[in-house]
């Protein structure tokens, strides 16, 4: 209880550390809110002071960024200067597409990234090549490229699968984010593969599987029981960070596939400096990633009971 207690704390801190960031980032960036409001049009002084007035724009900046702070920790986000909607409102809109893509896309790197590896590990030879062929060519290719592949030969050519939208219905949203998911997750995949390929090399020569095998214990239960298992520490740190990061790097796929997401609303709202929408939209990615590193902690115990007895030792 006490690590877990920590750990929240920490993340609070990341959070904050974070935000401040965030919103000196946006703040220092050229151009500004008025501006913006104000479309490139003459205004006179008089409008600008009330526009500056009515954002708090003239407050020193430490305050501007405590009263933000504290209207988040509150549960308000602000207002979009583009469309002067609720933040909050307009995120949740977004987000059911952009979270199903990324469990889509987090269920393809578990199924995909860790069958692979633990086959590549267990039956050596043409399957084992090819598997470090394509783990080194999902390194190698970036993931717009992996997009407009698989938009070319899928949807273009093939028109098995569309390649814009996002669909209504869990069947219809399953098939046109499809092509977005495998592309989202073929870096993640790839590196997950090595890992675990890796992992469970080295956990088949350890001394226990020897002695286990040695001592005439069936081979598939020494398999499942001793190698797979104690080799998914490691890989359970790299599925958490590829996980986490599929939120950031979902901007990049929504904008390929002009999916009406989370990511595609960010890239808009930074290119017209809409700061309320970038600046929690930033926020949330962050406590995304901070939240499912938590969890990936956690699950270390579960995993290897040896962790949560040296957690004990070290109280």
């Amino acid at each position: 209880m006490i690590y877990v207690l920590k750990r929240i704390g920490a993340l609070i801190a990341v959070l904050v550390v974070s935000s401040f960031i965030v919103f000196a980032g946006m703040y220092l960036a050229p151009g500004s809110p008025e501006q913006f409001l104000v479309q490139g049009r003459t205004v006179s002084p008089e409008v600008l002071a009330t526009i500056r007035a009515q954002y708090g724009l003239d407050d020193p900046f430490l305050l501007r960024y405590w009263h933000w702070l504290v209207e988040v920790v509150q549960g308000d986000l602000g207002r979009s200067l583009l469309t002067q909607q609720d933040v909050s409102t307009l995120v949740m809109s977004r987000q059911p597409t952009t979270l199903f893509l990324a469990a889509f896309a987090a269920i393809l790197i578990i199924v995909f990234g860790v069958g692979l590896g633990v086959l590549a590990a267990t039956r050596s030879g043409v399957f084992e090549k090819l598997v470090v062929f394509g783990s080194n060519l999902g390194f190698a290719v970036p993931t717009f490229f992996a997009a407009l592949i698989l938009m070319a030969i899928f949807g273009s050519n093939l028109g098995w699968f569309p390649v814009s939208g996002s669909g209504e219905g869990f069947a219809d949203r399953l098939w046109h984010l499809t092509l977005p998911a495998l592309a989202l997750a073929f870096p993640g995949i790839s590196v997950v593969a090595r890992i675990t390929r890796t992992a469970v090399r080295e956990e088949q020569g350890s001394e226990h599987v020897i002695m286990a095998i040695a001592r005439g214990v069936p081979k598939q239960f020494v398999l499942w029981r001793h190698t797979i298992r104690n080799s998914m520490l490691p890989v359970s740190t790299v599925l958490g960070t590829q996980i986490a990061g599929l939120l950031a790097s979902a901007f990049v796929i929504e904008y390929a596939f002009t999916l009406d997401g989370i990511g595609s609303l960010l890239v808009n709202s930074v290119q017209k400096k809409d700061f309320a929408v970038v600046q929690a939209i930033a926020l949330i990615m962050v406590l995304a990633f901070g939240l499912i590193n938590l969890i990936v902690d956690l699950l270390y115990a579960v995993i290897d009971p040896r962790v949560r007895l040296s957690k004990g030792a070290a109280r």
